[in-house]
């Protein structure tokens, strides 16, 4: 089998790819933005001493990270209109779906981060007359962030590249647009190798940014 890469110029990727690009991008910043904010709300309320709070956040944490993400994504796009009773579409199940399922993993992160702040510093928080929350926000949370930041930053990589699973309720992000234009051209493999590929360059590229910020932070430390 002959490969030929000479239909890839920029009015494929302007036509096909672009597109496709531009909502995984956006799909893993609202995730990123949407995930952490709800993983440590979840991550407080496991470490918040109250059962009543731990326990149906544990649940929702241990439940989410024992489900296949391609299952919790079908399951959001086909039973959510049956509930609602109108469809919302593949993209805006996308957003919802991606967001509820990374919370439970940026949860277990910031549970950790918020865990590697030395205790000394809460008591010192109480001791200046702060409040519990007050305590949390200006003092422990800026630190867990810091600490937790390479892996925040680690797991928005995996979740980058799990946004080509929207491709089982036909949403268009980078993957699908690799496929269209690979059906455009009847060249489904060269199409395929280069989807692959700049999944590599995007993913690497970024690995290597979050591992020279791993080094500056160990530096701070």
């Amino acid at each position: 089998m002959n490969l030929d890469f000479s239909f890839m110029d920029w009015n494929l990727v302007s036509s096909f790819v672009l597109k496709g690009l531009l909502f995984s991008v956006q799909l893993t910043l609202i995730a990123m933005v949407g995930g952490i904010a709800l993983g440590t709300v979840l991550a407080l309320m496991r470490l918040s001493g109250k059962k009543w709070l731990a326990v149906p956040a544990a649940f929702y944490v241990n439940t989410l990270r024992s489900i296949p993400l391609v299952m919790v994504i079908l399951w959001f796009f086909l039973l959510i209109p049956l509930l609602i009773g109108k469809p919302m579409g593949a993209e805006l199940s996308a957003m919802i779906t991606f967001t509820v399922f990374e919370a439970a993993y940026f949860s277990e992160i910031m549970r950790a981060g918020i865990q590697s702040v030395p205790k000394g510093q809460v008591y010192a928080g109480y001791a200046v007359g702060m409040t519990y929350r007050q305590t949390m926000q200006l003092v422990v949370l800026p630190q867990a962030f810091r600490n937790m930041l390479p892996v925040l930053l680690t797991q928005t990589i995996i979740l980058f590249q799990d946004t080509s699973l929207v491709y089982a309720i036909g949403a268009y992000d980078l993957l699908k647009g690799f496929e269209v234009a690979g059906k455009n051209f009847n060249r489904p493999v060269e199409t395929y190798l280069v989807a692959a590929l700049v999944y590599f360059v995007i993913c690497f590229s970024l690995s290597m940014l979050v591992r020279r910020l791993q080094k500056k932070i160990a530096i701070i430390r």
